[in-house]
Parts: C-alpha cells; sequence; structure tokens
C-alpha cells in the first residue's frame, strides 16, 4: 500500500513539474499616446551628489561626467553643509569630532561655470546660526587613536578642547567649546554669497547656472547630528522663521531663484519634526512637511512671494527583499500601493494609524493646492536617495523605474547619494538617448513591466524604454502606438542587462549598451526583453516609408573637416536603425570602431582629439548606407 501510494505520488510530482516547465511568462502589451499627458522632462532628474573625483585627475572626469550625460550635481557634503563659510571657505564636519577642515564652493562653482555648458549646479544656504571659523581646535584624533587602539569615538563633540571619552561612545566626557571653531552665521551672511558669484564686483558665474539652492539638510534631525550648537533642538516654528527670513532675502537677490526644501532626513521626517514633535496650530495637527508649506503658503496670501518652489526630500528606504525593492518607484505617486516601509505616514492624523499607502509626492502636491491654489507651480524632488540592493542588474532597473516614474510625474529633481555599478549606464542611457517630453505608457502589468516613452518638441522622434522587472523570466512585449505615425522597417534599440559586477561604462561609445533592432508593422512592434533588463526603443516619425529608399546609395556629409576634438556625421537616408562607424587609417587599418543607434535625424557625433595629426578614412554602414570619406585632424 504504501509503495502504490508512493507512486501516486511520485506520477503527481512528475506532471506537477512538467507543466510548470511549461508555464510561460505572461505576454505583455503597451500602448503608447503620444500626444497624451505630454509633459517636459526636467533635466535635473538626471543628477548625483558631488560627482567631481570619480576619475584620476579633473580632466578625465569632466569628460567621463560629460558623456554620462550628467545633467545636475548637488555640491557641499550632506551634513558638513551646514556650517560652511563661505568668506574662509571651511566647514564643521560633524560626524568627525566637530573637526574643521577647507572645503571651496567657489572652485565646484567655477568648474560648473566654465566647463560644463548644459550642467545646473545646487549648492545649500546655511540655517544653522553658526558657521566654520577656525581649525586651530581640532581634536588630533589620529595621535589619540595611536595611544588608544580600536578607539571608535568619532562622533563626539571633541572640537573645541573636548575631553575624549575613552571607553568610546557618542558622548565626550568635556564636550568641546563650539564658540572656539565656530562664528555666529545670520540669515545675511549665509545669502550673501549670492552677491560674492552673481553681484557687481564678484566671481561672475552665470546665475542661471545656479538657480537651486537647499534649505541646508536635513534640519529635522539637527538635535542628533549637530548637537554642538543645536541642544535644546529648537521648535519647528522657530525653524520655519529662520527658513522664512532666509528665502524672502534670497529672492530680494535672485528673483529666479528656485528655494529647494525643507531637504526632510528619511521617510518618518517627512512627517515628524526634531524626532516626535507633534505640530499644531489655531488646534489643527500637521506634519512636518505640510506645517513647511502651510507656513510658506501664509507668507504667499500676505506678500504674493513663493517662498519654497521644490519640495525636497532625502530618501533611503526601507525593503525586506529584492522583490519589495523593485517596487520602491510606487512610494511617490501610487495610491494604490501598500509600502512596506512606512512608518512617519503612521502618524499623519496625529495618533498612530494603521496606514501605509505613502505616495508623499502627491500629498505634497494637494497640501499645495490646498496653501497656494491650484496651478501653483511648486514641484518635488529628491536630493539623497540610495537604491538599496548593490547588485548591478537590480541596481539599473530599480534607477531605472524612478528615473522613469519621476519624469512621468513631472519630478523637478533627483540626486542619489549611493552611488553603485549599473548607475553610470542607466543615466547615459535615459540622458543621451530619451527625449524632452514624457507622454502616456500603459502596460497591461504595470508593476512587473513598464514602458517610459518620451518625445522631442516636435512630437516626431520618439524613444520608448521598457523595464523588465521580473527577476527570472524575459517577456514578450507588444507595444502599439498611437499619434506617432511610424514608417514601417527597422528601428534601433539600446539594451542594458546582464552587466557584471565591474564597472562598465566607460564613455559614450565605450559602455554595456547592446545595440540591435526591431521590426516596427503597421505601427505596432513586438520585442523580447530578458529579466532585468533595460531596454530602449528609439524611433522617428516620417511619412517616407523604409521600401522607398533602398535601393539608395546613400551619402554623409562630416563637420568640421579638419577636425580638432568632435567629428560631426550626418547621413542622408534619415532612417533610424542600428549604424557602425570605422575610423581607419590611410593603408586600412581599423584604428576605432563603434556602434551607434542612428535615430534619422541627429547627426552621430566623435570625439577624435585622442588622434594624431594627419588623414584618416571614416566609414558608415547600415542597411542603407556604405560610405567611405576621407578627413583630417589638425590640432
Amino acid at each position: 500500500m504504501k509503495h502504490h501510494s508512493f507512486k501516486i505520488y511520485f506520477l503527481i510530482v512528475l506532471l506537477s513539474c512538467f507543466a510548470t516547465s511549461k508555464i510561460k511568462a505572461q505576454d505583455v502589451t503597451v500602448t503608447v499616446n503620444a500626444t497624451a499627458n505630454k509633459k517636459a522632462v526636467s533635466p535635473a532628474i538626471y543628477g548625483r551628489n558631488e560627482g567631481f573625483d570619480i576619475k584620476s585627475t579633473y580632466t578625465l572626469t569632466k569628460q567621463y561626467l560629460k558623456d554620462a550625460g550628467l545633467r545636475f550635481a548637488r555640491v557641499g557634503g550632506g551634513n558638513n553643509m551646514s556650517a560652511y563659510n563661505w568668506r574662509l571657505k571651511l566647514t564643521v564636519h560633524p560626524d568627525y569630532m566637530n573637526n574643521v577642515y577647507g572645503e571651496d564652493w567657489d572652485a565646484y562653482a567655477n568648474k560648473i561655470n566654465n566647463d560644463f555648458s548644459d550642467l545646473q549646479g545646487m549648492f545649500a544656504f546655511q540655517l544653522l546660526g553658526r558657521a566654520a571659523s577656525s581649525s586651530k581646535y581640532n581634536f588630533a584624533d589620529y595621535a589619540y587613536k595611536q595611544a588608544h587602539p580600536g578607539w571608535y569615538g568619532f562622533g563626539q563633540n571633541l572640537a573645541g578642547n573636548g575631553t575624549p571619552n575613552p571607553d568610546g561612545g557618542s558622548k565626550a566626557l568635556v564636550d568641546g567649546d563650539s564658540t572656539l571653531f565656530s562664528v555666529k552665521w545670520p540669515a545675511d551672511s549665509t545669502v550673501a554669497i549670492l552677491t560674492h558669484w552673481f553681484g557687481t564686483g564678484g566671481l561672475g558665474y552665470n546665475k542661471d547656472k545656479f538657480k537651486y539652492w537647499s534649505m541646508d539638510n536635513e534640519p529635522d534631525c539637527w538635535g542628533g547630528t549637530h548637537d554642538w550648537v543645536m541642544t535644546p533642538m529648537i521648535s519647528a516654528s522657530a525653524f520655519m522663521d529662520r527658513f522664512i527670513e532666509l528665502a524672502y532675502k534670497a529672492k530680494a537677490l535672485y528673483p529666479g531663484i528656485k528655494i529647494c526644501g525643507p531637504v526632510a532626513t528619511s521617510e518618518w521626517f517627512w512627517y515628524k519634526w526634531g524626532s516626535n514633535e507633534s505640530i499644531r496650530e489655531n488646534g489643527k495637527y500637521y506634519t512636518w512637511i505640510q506645517y513647511v508649506i502651510h507656513r510658506c503658503g501664509q507668507e504667499y496670501k500676505k506678500t504674493g512671494i513663493k517662498l519654497i518652489d521644490v519640495i525636497d526630500i532625502h530618501n533611503y528606504p526601507y525593503f525586506g527583499n529584492t522583490a519589495e525593492a523593485l517596487q520602491l518607484h510606487r512610494i511617490y505617486f501610487d495610491t494604490n500601493y501598500d509600502y512596506p516601509g512606512a512608518n512617519g505616514i503612521k502618524t499623519l492624523n496625529g495618533g498612530w494609524d494603521a496606514l501605509s499607502k505613502e505616495y508623499i509626492f502627491k500629498r505634497f502636491n494637494d497640501w499645495c493646492t490646498t496653501e497656494f491654489g491650484p496651478n501653483h507651480g511648486i514641484t518635488s524632488g529628491v536630493s539623497e536617495w540610495s537604491p538599496g540592493p548593490s547588485e548591478p542588474n537590480l541596481v539599473s532597473v530599480i534607477y531605472a523605474s524612478h528615473l522613469g516614474t519621476f519624469a512621468n510625474n513631472g519630478v523637478e529633481l533627483f540626486t542619489p547619494w549611493n552611488w553603485f555599478t549599473g548607475m553610470w549606464e542607466t543615466l547615459h542611457l535615459f540622458s543621451r538617448y530619451a527625449k524632452g517630453y514624457s507622454v502616456s505608457s500603459t502596460s497591461s502589468i504595470e508593476n512587473t513591466v513598464s514602458a517610459y516613452t518620451t518625445v522631442n518638441q516636435g512630437t516626431d522622434s520618439m524613444t520608448v524604454i521598457i523595464v523588465n522587472r521580473d527577476t527570472v523570466s524575459s517577456r514578450n512585449v507588444t507595444v502599439n502606438l498611437s499619434n506617432f505615425p511610424v514608417a514601417n522597417g527597422n528601428y534601433s534599440t539600446l539594451q542594458l542587462s546582464s552587466l557584471p559586477t565591474t564597472e562598465t561604462f566607460v564613455s559614450h561609445t565605450k559602455n554595456a549598451l547592446k545595440l540591435n533592432s526591431v521590426t516596427v508593422n503597421s505601427n505596432t512592434f513586438t520585442i523580447i526583453v530578458p529579466s532585468l533588463s533595460v531596454t530602449a526603443v528609439v524611433l522617428k516619425s516620417t511619412p517616407t516609408g523604409v521600401s522607398d529608399v533602398k535601393s539608395q546609395r546613400d551619402e554623409i556629409k562630416i563637420f568640421p573637416n579638419p577636425a580638432t576634438d568632435k567629428l560631426s556625421i550626418t547621413i542622408r537616408s534619415n532612417i533610424a536603425e542600428p549604424t557602425e562607424v570605422i575610423i581607419s587609417d590611410q593603408s586600412g587599418r581599423k584604428i576605432q570602431s563603434m556602434a551607434e543607434a542612428y535615430d534619422g535625424s541627429t547627426p552621430i557625433t566623435l570625439n577624435v582629439s585622442s588622434l594624431s595629426i594627419g588623414y584618416y578614412l571614416l566609414t558608415v554602414k547600415n542597411n542603407h548606407c556604405l560610405s567611405t570619406r576621407s578627413f583630417i585632424v589638425s590640432k
């Protein structure tokens, strides 16, 4: 009997395994409407924190950042921003015994101003009340560490002749005297950097490259990070008094400035000031950022001046597993998403409620509408963020999901703090190949496979970026295009998948993008996207079918000739398709070869600065062009 039961059991298991092996991942249908929900994509979402020391030399870094398509840089060092003295070029390191060290924001701003034509810089105003003044009273940590091996008291307040606690921990035996290494720093002192950079007799920087200014950094937790000056912690109301005073002064000096705040620390602090203060005014309970918006709204009603332009938060999100990490982009706008890391939102109504649907940016917009009225123009941004996992393919997909979601919803700025392998590749794909306006894309299984579609201003060029979050299976995706007529034929695809653990992004022409093509027929195409992948499909709207030009022997134009550093190639066929570009010497020996996703209109740009002076041959190959031209490199 037992033997018979075992055979039946074995047969059931075998049939079950066979059935499972035949299960096919669900096909996906995406509908794109090129004229629905069209909105400009802010270039500032293609940003990161710092960014000027990633290569061995600044020259290499500069080219790397340009090739990657970095469009926005938040500079200042996080918690180290709060006590920056721009006059003395000094700041306090609150996470390192409050020691004072040199920091030159002028040098960073000079690089942004002079070396990057399409990069915005974001700096910070100080609201802490004190700024660095002298490094003479720094704690001699090296000598103390040598005498006390294993000591870990770097968070103690020791600058200013403090007495260290040899047992480590966060509390010194005697705190240092902060008046020895810092000075009072009122609103007039902090906003005077605007005159220093942009005013008459100043450094002459272009103020339009420095529109965004943070209202300090994570002030809601200063009681812990900056207890050397913030003991006891000021109230939410007192901080907003400082905020409002400084914002008025900044707007007076630079009316076009974008004030970004309150730079909240994390999910808890989106709702709570100073860890746990319950904010009430005239009997009404306010969460922290709701209160910021309320106070700025009151001033707007009195003066007509908006004292906040971007609601700026930090987010180091909780995730319990990979599946949760792949859904983190839903925190901001998805009203149906139960976020496992929900915490502060449970205090939304003043108590402790069973709330887990975050949709924090939608809440910001609703609060702004209440306080400022409709069409208020106040946007949202994330100036510190981590993708969570560090595995490159997960990183790429999570980061891509955020870039696409933020583009779709008009988020103003996005500057990740943690930067892992896979992010340069993803930034490059979006910044260099996505267009300037987001339009509607709807997926049949949105939470697994999403499409993020952008078009140019004239709606005659389109990029559809498909993100597959499935960790196991590839997906068969059919994309139906409306209000965007595409000629039947082959179009370029660029894909990130199966990324290795080491960095693959080297330059615009040397990276991990896999170039391929997809066939469009009757405004529809079907593509197979691998698990954990990001795939861009580059399309061109044209009334001319591919079949009309197949017999043509298309030529190319190159400019300038002679060239010194850059060479621009125009292909007369105007057909979007994978294209190979080859540079050879006069004997025909191949020197460079690169694959380009030609979009049918934008000239291909090559960097020839590394070539020696002389004559070269340039060959362009695709389905509609095989042409060779000579050119000269001169210096």
